[in-house]
């Protein structure tokens, strides 16, 4: 008997049809013997809507009264699910977060888990009762509800399994694995059997929706066997092949022979700021992005250009939702920084190749600009690590970008 955790997505329980083939998904791997955990999302939409309702009354919404509303979502899965199972002759009790001791910090609406609680789960457990958690919240040590951010519930998920050692922790989506890239731009893309956390991280990092990035964090420090499958399958698929099916997240280690390049990740969510003409000091990054920082903005690709008559040129990405917000933040830094102006440009998309194998292998940076070139696209920024490379370019080529760098990496072949 196993330990597994079930996370759903929003498309997966977007109505009470799909959350009864939820239910009968779940009470299969119950009747075969095994404890079984659950962590839906809201219904598909449900959050965008009450965020809608919050924007309405007040626009920004306080951060705390908007984890108190967006939470409400999780809250009606978990119930609806729980009355779906019982429904079918099974025995399962819903919780809150709060109620099973997810603790959080306070960054409202980008809360981190500190802590969690297993004793009550443990116990419905070992009354063979199956256990459905909200997913995407948590509270902090003052009692308030606070939110993981957008995609939550996969770090719950993952959470949750490393706190309870689950055997394995199964993402259902509305996707059958993770895929080379997004087949939406490449029809060739191929659906990967295996892939590393390290790799994965790097994917979801880099613009991959599959999983959010500190569900893949959770999984590779706390080393919990994950795998990315289907919802939209036969609910009552033989269950041999179901735990075969999807991708498995990996460790490097298990597997004999990686592939060079693993995938093409890409985000269109890119904004470019570059600070012109500031005094070229000790301490100039830290002065510039120090603020950012502190206004809660998350920073990716950096450049700092050779100084000239003691002025230098700095430039970083953001995301593109907090692009106008970090130039405001510039802005009021200005008499501290002196910088001579700001440039910035929201319509541009990151691209990256990520694959373990490079550790080994020599050339992939070469192909890559070679390949871009011979397509007349221009790069903006470099970044690089010891398993990717990511270059920043104009949003209207990325598309074109992707599907070469794909066909010349070969990808599509197994």
């Amino acid at each position: 008997m196993a330990l597994i955790v079930h996370k759903y997505g929003g498309t997966s329980m977007g109505s009470t049809d799909r959350i009864k083939n939820v239910a009968r998904r779940v009470a299969k791997w119950h009747d075969a013997g095994h404890q079984v955990v659950v962590v839906p999302s809201a219904m598909s939409g449900e959050t965008n809507r009450l965020i809608a309702l919050a924007k309405e009354i007040q626009n920004p919404p306080d951060p705390r009264e908007l984890d108190m509303i967006a939470s409400t979502g999780e809250q009606v899965s978990v119930g609806l699910l729980s009355m779906a199972l019982q429904a079918i002759g099974k025995a399962a009790v819903s919780y809150a977060g709060w109620q099973v001791g997810i603790k959080t910090d306070s960054a409202f609406t980008k809360a981190r888990i500190q802590s969690i609680d297993d004793k009550r789960v443990r116990a419905d457990l070992d009354q063979n009762r199956i256990v459905i958690i909200t997913g995407f919240q948590g509270v902090d040590e003052n009692s308030n509800i606070a939110t993981l951010g957008r995609g939550g519930s996969d770090t719950s998920a993952v959470a949750i399994a490393a706190a309870l050692k689950a055997d394995e922790c199964l993402i259902y989506t509305d996707v059958d694995g993770v895929y080379t890239t997004d087949p939406r731009v490449v029809s060739e893309a191929r659906r990967l059997k295996n892939i590393t956390f390290e790799e994965m991280l790097e994917m979801a990092s880099l613009g991959s929706k599959v999983l959010q990035t500190r569900s893949v964090e959770f999984a590779g420090n706390y080393r919990v066997p994950t795998r990315v499958l289907s919802s939209l399958t036969d609910p009552l698929m033989d269950l041999a092949e179901e735990a075969k099916s999807g991708t498995l997240i990996s460790f490097e280690e298990d597997n004999m022979e990686q592939a060079v390049i693993s995938g093409i990740a890409f985000n269109r969510d890119e904004a470019k700021i570059t600070v012109m003409g500031v005094p070229d000091r000790p301490g100039v990054a830290y002065h510039i992005l120090g603020p950012v920082a502190d206004a809660n903005i998350e920073v990716d690709m950096i450049i700092q250009n050779q100084s000239v008559e003691g002025k230098t040129d700095f430039t970083f990405t953001v995301s593109r939702n907090d692009y106008n917000k970090a130039l405001q933040v510039l802005e009021d830094q200005k008499d501290e920084l002196k910088f001579a102006s700001l440039v910035g440009d929201a319509k541009v998309s990151k691209i990256s190749v990520v694959g373990v194998g490079m550790r080994s292998h020599v050339g992939v940076a070469s192909q890559m600009f070679r390949t871009l070139a011979d397509e007349s696209i221009n790069i903006m920024m470099i970044s690089t690590s010891e398993i990717k490379i990511s270059v920043l370019i104009d949003e209207k080529y990325m598309e074109l970008a992707v599907r070469a760098l794909h066909k010349a990496f070969e990808l599509e072949k197994e």
